[in-house]
């Protein structure tokens, strides 16, 4: 399935669920915040929300400053 991840396009699995995808990414410990489709979905959702083809993925981390 072609889905986009922060710009970019990607091929993977049908089926798959945002953690699942983080996981194959090697991203899951960096990543603060999911946003599908310019709606953020909870972290505690992230294990059952499944990714549909043409979703587009904003993964975001949040870095401190001042």
């Amino acid at each position: 399935m072609k889905i986009v991840v922060n710009g970019q396009p990607i091929n993977t699995q049908n089926s798959i669920t945002i953690a699942q995808l983080l996981k194959e990414l090697k991203v899951e410990d960096k990543v603060m915040a999911v946003a599908i489709n310019m709606e953020v979905i909870k972290k505690d959702k992230w294990s059952t929300h499944q990714i549909k083809e043409g979703d587009k993925l904003e993964l975001l981390h949040f870095v401190g400053g001042g």
